[in-house]
């Protein structure tokens, strides 16, 4: 079992920057691909970005592609994502996620594991 808890989430004006932190426990994350989703007020949920088991390959939206970076510390069992340029549709709850594989596409991976979100608010 995999325990995932976000934080770094907050209030910033648009064109700043956030961090968010999403810390594994339980078990090792060696093996895991990791993703990042968030779901604004009154809309369904999207993907932001993904992360391959051994940070060789990455995957991201296209709204949030040349701004935002997903990365991992395995010695921490730490995956971050940060966010540079924020927009105000950028606002919206953010979820971490993560499956157990070692495929390097990335791309319609369905996530085992969630966190329980972080907020994020960007004000204009």
């Amino acid at each position: 079992q995999v325990q995932l808890v976000e934080s770094g989430g907050g209030l910033v004006q648009a064109g700043g920057s956030l961090r968010l932190s999403c810390a594994a426990s339980g078990r090792t994350f060696s093996g895991y691909a990791m993703g990042w989703f968030r779901q604004a007020p009154g809309k369904d949920g999207e993907f932001v970005a993904a992360l391959s088991w051994n940070s060789f390959s990455t995957y991201y939206a296209d709204s949030v592609k040349g701004r935002f970076t997903i990365s991992r510390d395995s010695a921490k069992n730490t995956v971050y994502l940060q966010m540079n340029s924020l927009k105000s549709e950028d606002t919206a709850v953010y979820y971490c996620a993560a499956v157990r594989t070692r495929t390097q596409v990335l791309v319609g991976l369905r996530y085992d594991y969630w966190g329980q979100g972080t907020q994020v608010t960007v004000s204009s």
